[in-house]
């Protein structure tokens, strides 16, 4: 299995990203986003604040050479995951369904979060019980999901919501932590789970999300 983790001017967890598939015996490679000539089984979109969020979460980062490949690479039916940052370049994209809003306190939010498991059927989160309650990393100012009312029935008839937050942190609609596409093949979450694969960071957890990839 090989991962690529695309690299934006303002990305600041791609080494944290790498270091987890490493950790897990995946080969992975950081790709600037100025590059097209690249393939993997996985692209990673990871967190930080591309292009240091001007205009909005995103609207720049949507633009670059390299979301063309990552088009091109879900239209062939492969592996996309966006973390943080990464979840808000997928929504700009359209690849997945919603938007992102400034949190409703407007301020930043970086804390541990408990989620709950909505679904695991689906590569990233098999490892999991559904109803599991898990805590991961978070750290963001516009988090707080929205989609309109039939995006929303949608999500939640096709199962395509992944994780919800306990006591919600944002205001984000449904509570929506994590959703995936129609062909669940197309992850975006707002909690890093790169942030949670060592125990010198007090959790593990991040490990069992990611290494739902594995041999996918």
């Amino acid at each position: 299995m090989k991962v690529a983790i695309i690299r934006f001017p303002g990305t600041n967890c791609e080494f944290d990203t790498l270091f987890a598939f490493e950790k897990l015996g995946i080969q992975a490679e950081i790709i600037w986003h100025e590059r097209q000539d690249f393939c993997a089984d996985l692209i990673v979109i990871p967190g930080g604040f591309s292009y240091g969020d001007y205009l909005r979460c995103a609207a720049i980062a949507k633009l670059a050479p390299a979301m063309k490949t990552v088009q091109e690479h879900v239209k062939k039916g492969a592996y996309v995951l966006g973390i943080c940052n990464g979840f808000q370049i997928l929504l700009e994209l359209g690849l997945l369904s919603g938007a992102m809003k400034h949190n409703n306190s407007l301020n930043f939010i970086s804390k541990m979060q408990k989620l709950q498991v909505v679904s695991n059927d689906n590569v990233f989160l098999k490892n999991f019980k559904k109803d599991d309650i898990i805590e991961l990393p978070i750290a963001h100012g516009e988090g707080n999901y929205f989609n309109t009312s039939d995006g929303l029935k949608k999500l939640e008839d096709k199962n395509l919501v992944l994780l919800r937050y306990i006591d919600n942190p944002n205001g984000s609609l449904n509570d929506i932590a994590g959703i995936c596409d129609e062909n669940k093949k197309v992850f975006g979450l707002m909690p890093h789970p790169e942030r949670a694969c060592d125990k010198i960071l007090g959790s593990e957890v991040g490990l069992q999300l990611l290494q739902g990839f594995l041999n996918c």
